[in-house]
């Protein structure tokens, strides 16, 4: 990780967000502003599993140029061995380990989140990992499981096992994506840990990442939700970190973007499913759609078909009205960033 960390602003990180940052996505983001690197969607591990091929793809076939980092969930040690043993085989930057998802059908497993209950077992997951992994390992992780309590603790087994990055999901997992994240205690991380901490949580614009950055003092800064609704992100926050004023952008603009999404994702498919295509697209629209107007997202919530999603996304994003660069403060999918801009101000 240290090997790709710019010297003059802090690594900018593309989030994996599964179902949503795949391949074509990584294409299309690509095409208007590129992270440093990208984190794969996860490789899910169990004593059945083999390596998914089309998240492969996203390694193999990535030509952005930028270093790809493989990320693995599960809770068997001998398949996590194996897993990270094939994974290592393919042109990654290194194997990351999910200890953050907070999804419940994950957690019931002990999974991503759900292993932060049981830090004796997460002792014994890394030091094994670190055993068999010849390159870089890191670990995804959020503040604990109920409380960020529990977080001083887990900071300890990360350092005795020399991981080499620790990016830090500034919330609990019982807090989802419900609450403002907590600037203190990724800031205890990178005081803590020997290796760099990446920041992660509500960045959605400049601001954002500049006031994260300077409450935390982080290595880097992952962006996942915010890439989503505004794939210009990462060229917007370099630019602020030179000091740089943003380029103004329209609805025209997010149309374009939208439609080349849809193109590139519809081309994956052999046999193409309109139904599914459309399905798919909401997947992505449900992050694009806060802040441009309530009845275009109750709209594309509701749309069934691709004429309906042409349709939509023509009457409400074909001019050139500017795009807002917020999403709504009240909003729930992108709940808190308003509290990590006032936490700045604050003495």
């Amino acid at each position: 990780m240290r090997e790709f960390l710019p010297e003059k602003r802090p690594a900018l990180v593309l989030a994996p967000m599964q179902d949503v940052t795949d391949l074509p996505f990584m294409r299309v983001l690509g095409r208007r502003s590129l992270p440093d690197w990208f984190v794969t969607e996860y490789f899910r591990v169990h004593p059945d599993s083999r390596l998914n091929n089309y998240i492969l793809r996203s390694i193999s076939e990535n030509e952005t140029g930028r270093p790809i980092y493989a990320q693995m969930i599960g809770r068997d040690i001998p398949n996590l061995c194996r897993t990270a043993r094939e994974l290592a085989e393919y042109p990654i930057a290194g194997i990351d380990l999910n200890l953050g998802c907070p999804a419940p059908v994950v957690c019931r497993k002990d999974a991503g989140g759900g292993l932060l209950r049981h830090p004796a077992r997460i002792h014994e997951i890394l030091g094994a990992l670190r055993d068999v992994i010849p390159g870089e390992f890191t670990v995804k992780t959020r503040l604990g499981y109920h409380s960020p309590d529990e977080f001083p603790a887990l900071l300890e087994i990360f350092r005795s096992h020399g991981i080499d990055g620790l990016t830090i999901h500034g919330r609990t997992v019982m807090n989802r994506y419900q609450t403002p994240v907590h600037p203190d205690f990724v800031k205890l991380a990178v005081e803590t840990m020997n290796c760099p901490v990446i920041a992660n949580g509500n960045v959605v614009d400049s601001a954002t990442a500049l006031s994260y950055h300077a409450q935390t003092g982080a290595a880097g800064l992952m962006v996942g939700r915010g890439a989503i609704r505004n794939p210009w992100i990462f060229s917007q926050i370099e630019g602020a970190f030179r000091g740089e004023a943003p380029v103004s952008l329209f609805r025209r603009d997010l149309l374009e973007y939208i439609m080349e999404l849809s193109e590139e994702l519809g081309r994956e498919h052999v046999a193409y499913d309109p139904l599914l295509h459309i399905q798919r697209m909401k997947k992505t629209l449900i992050y694009i759609c806060e802040g441009i107007d309530a009845e275009f997202e109750r709209a594309i919530r509701r749309m069934k078909t691709a004429e309906e999603f042409h349709e939509l996304c023509g009457r409400y994003l074909d001019n050139c009205e500017l795009l807002e660069v917020l999403p709504p403060a009240e909003s729930r999918i992108f709940c808190g960033f308003s509290e990590l801009l006032s936490s700045a101000e604050k003495p």
